[in-house]
């Protein structure tokens, strides 16, 4: 009885006489030194009938057999959800009671486990005490290098029982579950538009909220998603990672990868549902669905022209501003439509890409080929509404029509006489100037 009463006393007193000869951690009694040993010698003599799993201490190891039996003895009064470990049940009641008993010294913040406030503990001192033995990166949170280690060895223990797809990350596979279950719990409290990831509706939400929380650093643009600033700095760095292994070209965004391929591949998933033609990017069948519709969503400011692609809005406004962005690099001619440039450059060049199949006759523009094909097919599309006339070309049908309204839109600065013909006023002109020549 004085013996135990001793031992009490010691206890009281914080008494620790046995101490660890490796870590000088000291124990109030010898049984606890003789288990702690074990941690540094490695000796695990506790093992699991069933997977063979070793543990230093029994307790872990009747625990663990929990696992095997399904044994959850612990049962939330609240929830009823059970628990095969004491300790867990503990931990989980804190979830009703709302008790964080542990709280970070440095902003207040508090939780309900301690193990919680030990890892965020490693925010203010930016600890990172687990490294990857493989590239060497460093994590504060052993969780976190256990799922990064899954990134060496390709490991994917969490497999979908719908479609059998395997997944690296717990979450990832709760997650993919939607697809099959169409559950999306998380709701746009704006639009109510819902989502089945939290982070999908935390960037939506950036949408009512005008938000830009990623700046790059070079320019200063501002960017509503991470992913957007990454592929952004690219403009920045030059840098195409993205590599086809046909052609080798190479491209800064995967999905302009993903779209090139089918260059060679000839995939063309992108069916329209009114005339069955297929495009291979998905905004080409937006657009070409406008002839169909007759949408025209584009307005010019200036003359309230409507265009059904965006880029032919941008070339018209030229018209107005008379920006002529770009330059011919032999005799600095400007064009404000690059492919007029193109066009333009095989007056240098010489160049003719355009054959004609009857007659072998070449051209340097595809609209003069598409016109001249029309004498050998006696093809006239272009019809006058008045007389029932036909033409080849659609200018021949605006000269034409200039018969029957007396239109004549070009006048001698001269004697101020209008003509319907350009090469009339031409002629005429020489009467002013005596210019005889032939």
């Amino acid at each position: 009885m004085k013996y135990l009463l001793l031992k009490i006393m010691e206890k009281h007193k914080e008494h620790k006489p046995y101490q660890c000869s490796e870590c000088l951690k000291c124990f109030t009694e010898k049984r606890n030194l003789v288990k702690h040993m074990k941690l540094h010698t490695g000796d695990k003599p506790y093992q699991c009938s069933e997977c063979l799993k070793c543990f230093s201490r029994k307790g872990n190891l009747v625990t663990h057999m929990k696992l095997h039996t399904g044994d959850k003895p612990y049962q939330c009064s609240e929830c009823l959800k059970c628990f095969s470990r004491k300790d867990s049940l503990v931990t989980h009641m804190k979830l009703h009671t709302g008790d964080k008993p542990h709280q970070c010294s440095e902003c207040l913040k508090c939780f309900s486990q301690k193990t919680h406030l030990v890892s965020h503990m490693r925010v203010h001192t930016r600890d990172k005490p687990y490294q990857c033995s493989e590239c060497l990166k460093c994590f504060s949170i052993k969780g976190s290098l256990v799922t990064h280690m899954r990134v060496h060895t390709g490991d994917k223990p969490y497999q979908c029982s719908e479609c059998l797809k395997c997944f690296s990350i717990k979450g990832s596979l709760v997650t993919h579950m939607r697809v099959h279950t169409g559950d999306n719990p998380y709701q746009c409290s704006e639009c109510l538009k819902c989502f089945g990831m939290k982070g999908s509706l935390v960037t939506h939400m950036r949408l009512h909220t005008g938000d830009k929380p990623y700046q790059c650093s070079e320019c200063l643009k501002c960017f509503s998603i991470k992913g957007s600033l990454v592929t952004h700095m690219r403009v920045h760095t030059g840098d195409k990672p993205y590599k086809c292994s046909e052609c080798l070209k190479c491209f800064s965004i995967k999905g302009s990868l993903v779209t090139h391929m089918r260059v060679h591949t000839g995939d063309k998933p992108y069916k329209c549902s009114e005339c069955l033609k297929c495009f291979s990017i998905k905004g080409s069948l937006v657009t070409h669905m406008r002839v169909h519709t007759g949408d025209k969503p584009y307005h010019c400011s200036e003359c309230l022209k409507c265009f059904s692609i965006k880029g032919s809005l941008v070339t018209h406004m030229r018209v107005h501003t008379g920006d002529k962005p770009y330059q011919c690099s032999e005799c600095l001619k400007c064009f404000s439509i690059k492919s007029s440039l193109v066009t333009h450059m095989r007056v240098h060049t010489g160049d003719t890409p355009y054959q004609c199949s009857e007659c072998l006759k070449c051209f340097s523009v595809k609209g003069s080929l598409v016109t001249h094909m029309r004498v050998h097919t006696g093809d006239k599309p272009y019809q006058c509404s008045e007389c029932l006339k036909c033409f080849t070309e659609r200018k021949s049908l605006v000269l034409h029509m200039r018969v029957h309204t007396g239109d004549k839109p070009y006048q001698c600065s001269e004697c101020l006489k209008c003509f319907s013909r350009k090469d009339s006023l031409v002629t005429h002109m020489r009467v002013h100037t005596g210019d005889k020549p032939h």
